[in-house]
């Protein structure tokens, strides 16, 4: 994932830097299955590695493959933006548990909760599906929505494009 990262970092041609972002969402979701996460890693698939790819690729499809060179003084202020979000975001997961920390709250508040009560509160026996579908019903409905927003604002940008290519074509007949 470090070498497609640095990769995507380096490449100006917009169509393989799409291309690569979808590798790097399936190798993510190879991550997810060896952490033993499938339900993540099949959204990650599905979401990133297949959806999002099928999107950049749609939105090059109306422009076009060439990244634009903004100049030198220009990038100082994106520079910064990147390096201080980085640096909240590391900040702000210092204080997490070690990955597999059996002492971690996750593994004796919460996961024993679910496990335990779910069948009872849910009436689900699959401890995943009723996460998904009830404890975090909401939020799994907010990603539904996002993809479906992303979805329908390619879908008008094409339909847009097509639009005008078809009102162009009719008035080079008609003049």
């Amino acid at each position: 994932m470090v070498v497609t990262a640095l990769m995507l970092s380096r490449i100006r041609d917009l169509f393989a830097a799409a291309i690569l972002c979808g590798i790097y969402s399936l190798l993510g979701a190879t991550a997810y299955v060896v952490m033993d996460a499938v339900d993540v890693a099949f959204t990650e698939a599905a979401v990133g590695a297949g959806l999002s790819t099928v999107l950049m690729l749609g939105t090059l499809a109306l422009t076009t493959d060439k990244e634009i060179i903004t100049p030198r003084e220009k990038r100082l202020p994106a520079i910064l933006i990147v390096l201080f979000t980085g640096g909240v975001l590391f900040y702000g997961t210092s204080d997490m548990p070690h990955y597999g920390d059996p002492v971690a709250p996750v593994h004796n508040y919460v996961a024993p909760r679910y496990i335990l009560k779910s069948d009872n509160e849910i009436g689900i026996p699959n401890v995943v599906t009723s996460v998904l579908a009830s404890y975090r019903g909401y939020d799994t409905l907010g990603e539904v929505f996002v993809i479906l927003t992303a979805a329908v604002g390619v879908i008008s940008i094409i339909g847009r494009r097509e639009g005008k290519a078809k009102t162009n074509k009719i008035n080079r007949m008609s003049g």
